[in-house]
């Protein structure tokens, strides 16, 4: 007899389309079966031959959490490159080292959760190092390169398939799982969506993730924008994944639903295909998936639906096709490219901010280094396990020679006294006992324990000698001569067992309370405070030791002895990334901490030429006027030493460009919560103060010449050009910028706005022609009369130059376009978030599925004004859809109030609208002004008669 080969299902047949491939499998997978794939953890399928899959491996700048890997520039510093080409292969790189640890690890994914795309709206945003730029098309344009470089440039199968973090208007920490952003139409439109949206265009974005917070009091977890704008942005099948226990919030925190089956369901309709809930246990999301199918809240063509999402992204993966793809047998993984690319990336991305001819260092320059993060190499939260690591000193040290570079930490060294007279102690550890944090790589993190393997701290008469470090707001961390930070475990003992501060809960972090004639000392992680006991010292809620500080040297008496008799005092200053300024926490204030500022006084006082480098995840508000230099520079990742120490000595012309405004001062900025970017005039595109220093600024060792400006427009695009020189000495990259600015608006736009830019390498004497294609949509507003984009009609200014606020060269190009029109209120009425100003107002979700209203904020009152409202031959009455209690005045062009309607109380729900009408005598054109009085919520206006 002949055996006949098994059949093989036409879901394993490579030779169709993919969507009639989904379409088999889903028809042969069971209604359990297809409910199980809607975690983050899907099961495997053993009949068929399916395995198990996860969504979320983090990769924001090198694969992070899975132990050791490449580690390149924080996110802003890759922003700060300005450079696309150079994250394009900075995504590669990164999504090769992924395929190579999965080969020998499983628990690594190939669903990757980056980039971050949140515009950088604030800098007191406490994940302000996770996003590229607060310029859409800055951050667009780099998010669309790392997504290119993580896909591969295969026409079929992915390498990667990135989720792109986190949707929408996501800029808080503060009550970061039930705050709400209020974005205006234009905000949304013009700012918020614009990343997302360019990005996903470009076709190597795989999905999405919600962020915690609500928007128009909408959580982003159920928002119709899922439905309007993401999906119609392409063609694609798009995945999108819940934030990390944001499914359980939509009832634990925001009590948006009452029921957990509810949320679930709902966030299933909205688009959420895929639930990250409860770690590694998919039964609880599971069950609330079935019972909202029992009870009828979901179909099966909705689940269906989800997993058919899922399961596009697995087939582009090759996960059914090993012998197809290409990127199976990928094994390039701390490869000599890799590591000289991530020196690159920390070359490219160090900005200098000022310079009176110190830098570069001359040759034989003498040099004190100073700082506490001069000899530290930071990692983050998304950071892998470094496998090399350069710090400040160290690059230095290999540069100019160790006998030429004296070095003073600059932090106090202390030792704590116990009310009994004795000293706390470190006990030395046995040899063998280094460990890093995160090494062994592991899914959450969160979850790594504290050690417990070495001896507590104990007291004696001696006591050792702690380096005390405070970073700021009272937070200090404390450090043992062997390099290790006091800790604290889950057994609740402090041991000197940590590399670094860090965790999701930092266990490393202190505060000194006065008390008595001395101090508490209070661990931040567990609220507890420090006390001996007799099997050793730990923290405790009762029975706290009081402590008096004995200061063995302050921090700016070492700083001091090694800069007078130096040539070059270079301090580095900056933040640690685990502390005052990360995920679930914001930043108080744009100051350097005081213990920083104390030692860069001191520098400057023993030593004019004293150079400051700040290597930190955001902005500072910092005095530069009497410094001879200064440079930024985001945590530059493995290589991060060596590249600064390059760049000072002239083997590298710096030319990282900020990706974001620094401010002079925290009077200059918006509250954290206030979203509306037009209104409060954030960001460089609606500023009207003097920043410290502007977006798009960075200088260079060389000069660079600007001409030849020409710009011409065919066919819906404006086709610019404009040469540039190097006219210095030395071979440098410039990044040349391109803004527009509409002359003669007929209301607010952006002061400038960047539409496209590029970074070249010119030798000392070349010159480059570059060219510009910019679609006419980059000048089109969102017109909230119209519910659409549309092109205001005049003159534009074209700017390029090296900054937003150092333009050389300027031209103006007349645009055809839609002229403006009253806004029809007869026919459309007035939707109540589609104002043009507003004050007191906040915008919130008119039904729990779509739909927005305004009410008005915090004092109950609040004003709203509707331009050029057109009454025709006129009106005689006004409607106004509400819901809850109070009253809307309406008035025209800020006159008196013309009409009062008033809800009176009620004991209907926040949804439960009413329509009221009133009496009123209007015609031709007029600015309508309500005034909101009241916890009501406003729809809808219209006019009639």
């Amino acid at each position: 007899m002949t055996a006949h080969p098994p059949h093989t299902p036409p879901f394993r047949d490579p030779h169709l389309p993919f969507a009639k491939r989904i379409d088999d499998l889903l028809s042969r997978l069971t209604l359990d079966e297809k409910t199980g794939f809607l975690h983050q953890f899907t099961p495997a399928v053993e009949r068929l031959g399916i395995s198990a899959f996860r969504t979320g491996q983090e990769a924001l700048h090198g694969v992070a959490w899975m132990g050791p890997a490449t580690v390149f520039p924080q996110a802003v510093g890759l922003g700060a490159t300005w450079n696309t080409d150079l994250v394009r292969r900075i995504g590669e790189a990164v999504s090769k080292e992924v395929r190579a640890m999965r080969a020998r690890d499983d628990r690594v994914g190939l669903n990757i959760w980056a980039p971050t795309v949140n515009l950088l709206r604030h800098p007191l945003w406490g994940r302000n190092e996770e996003g590229y730029s607060e310029d859409p098309k800055l951050t667009s344009a780099i998010a669309t390169a790392y997504t290119q470089g993580l896909r591969g440039d295969h026409p079929t199968y992915w390498r990667t398939a990135p989720v792109l973090k986190h949707w929408l208007a996501h800029n808080n920490e503060t009550d970061r799982a039930t705050s709400s952003s209020s974005v205006r139409p234009r905000v949304l439109h013009e700012y918020d969506l614009r990343a997302f949206r360019e990005t996903i265009e470009a076709g190597a974005v795989a999905g999405v993730m919600p962020a915690y917070n609500l928007v128009n009091g909408r959580p982003n977890h159920v928002s119709p924008y899922l439905r309007e704008h993401l999906r119609a942005w392409t063609d694609e099948e798009l995945l999108v994944c819940s934030d990390a226990g944001a499914p359980s919030n939509l009832v634990d925190h925001e009590h948006y639903f009452d029921t957990h089956e509810e949320a679930t369901a709902a966030s299933l309709r909205a688009g959420v295909d895929s639930f990250t809930d409860h770690g590694t246990d998919s039964s609880q999301m599971v069950g609330r998936i079935r019972k909202a199918y029992e009870q009828g809240l979901l179909t099966e063509a909705d689940i269906d639906t989800a997993v058919r999402r899922q399961l596009s992204v697995r087939f582009r993966l090759g996960e059914f096709d090993p012998h197809a793809d290409p990127h199976a047998g990928v094994k390039d993984f701390d490869t000599p490219e890799h590591r000289a690319l991530a020196q690159e990336a920390a070359e490219q991305a160090i900005v200098l901010l000022r310079n009176d001819g110190v830098l570069p260092l001359a040759p034989g320059t003498r040099l004190a280094v100073v700082g506490l993060l001069a000899d530290e190499c930071k990692r983050d939260w998304y950071s892998g396990t470094l496998i090399h690591r350069s710090t400040p000193l160290e690059g230095l040290y290999e540069r100019f020679g160790a006998e030429r570079v004296e070095f003073a930490e600059g932090v106090d060294r202390v030792r704590l006294k116990t009310s009994a007279g004795t000293f706390l102690h470190v006990l030395a550890a046995e040899d063998g006992e280094d460990e890093v944090r995160g090494a062994e790589g592991a899914l959450d993190p969160a979850l790594l324990a504290g050690r417990t393997d070495l001896p507590p701290l104990t007291t004696d008469v001696t006591g050792t000698e702690f380096a005390l470090i405070d970073w700021g707001e009272g937070v200090l961390t404390l450090r043992a001569p062997d390099g290790r930070y006091l800790s604290v475990a889950e057994d609740g003992h402090l041991r000197a067992s940590a590399d670094q501060p860090g965790g999701w809960v930092v266990q490393e972090t202190f505060r000194l309370e006065p008390h008595a004639s001395g101090h508490l000392l209070r661990h931040i992680g567990t609220g507890r405070h420090v006390t001996v006991a007799a099997d050793g010292v730990k923290v405790a809620d009762d029975n706290a030791e009081t402590f008096e500080l004995i200061i063995a040297e302050r921090g700016e008496d070492a700083v001091t002895r090694v800069t007078s008799e130096a040539d070059v005092v270079l301090v580095v200053a900056g933040n640690d990334p685990h502390i005052n300024g990360r995920e679930t926490e914001d930043r108080a204030s744009l100051r350097l901490p005081a213990h920083q500022e104390r030692l860069l006084r001191a520098a400057r006082a023993a030593n004019p030429r004293t150079v400051l480098a700040l290597v930190s995840a955001y902005p500072y508000a910092v005095d530069t006027s009497d410094l001879a230099a200064v440079l930024w520079t985001a945590h530059g990742g493995q290589a991060a030493g060596t590249a600064l120490a390059r760049v000072l000595a002239g083997d590298v012309s710096p030319a990282g460009r900020l990706p974001q405004t620094w401010y002079e001062n925290d009077a200059d900025l918006p509250g954290l919560l206030d979203y509306d970017v037009i209104g409060s005039r954030q960001t460089y595109l609606y500023f009207e103060g003097t920043p410290l220093f502007p977006f798009g600024h960075g200088l260079s060792y060389t000069s660079f010449s600007y001409g030849d400006l020409t710009s011409r427009v065919t066919e819906g695009t404006l086709h610019v050009s404009f040469a540039i020189t190097n006219t210095g000495d030395v071979t440098a990259d410039e990044v040349a910028q391109l803004y527009t600015r509409a002359v003669d608006p007929a209301l607010p736009r952006p002061r400038r706005e960047l539409v496209a830019h590029r970074r070249v390498t010119l030798a000392p004497g070349a010159r480059e022609e570059l060219t510009f294609e910019v679609p006419l949509r980059a000048f089109e507003f969102w017109d909230v009369t119209q519910g659409r984009p549309r092109l205001e009609p005049g003159p534009y200014e074209l700017l390029a130059g090296a900054s937003s606020e150092d333009i050389r060269l300027r031209t103006t190009v007349l645009l055809d376009g839609e002229p403006g029109a009253p806004r029809p209120v007869l026919q459309r009425g007035l939707d109540g978030a589609d104002f043009d100003e507003q004050s007191g107002v906040e915008i919130v979700d008119r039904t729990r599925t779509a739909g927005d209203a305004v009410t008005a904020g915090e004092g109950g009152t609040g004003e709203l004004v509707y331009r050029d409202c057109d009454f025709g031959g006129g009106v005689s009455e006004v409607t106004v859809t509400v819901a809850g209690e109070g009253t809307v005045e309406l008035s025209l062009d800020g006159g008196t109030v013309l009409a009062v309607l008033q809800v009176e109380e009620s004991e209907s729900g926040p949804y439960d609208y009413t329509t009221l009408g009133a009496g009123i005598v209007a015609e031709g054109v007029h600015d309508v002004h309500l005034g909101l009085r009241g916890p009501l919520r406003l729809a809808h206006v219209g006019f009639s008669g």
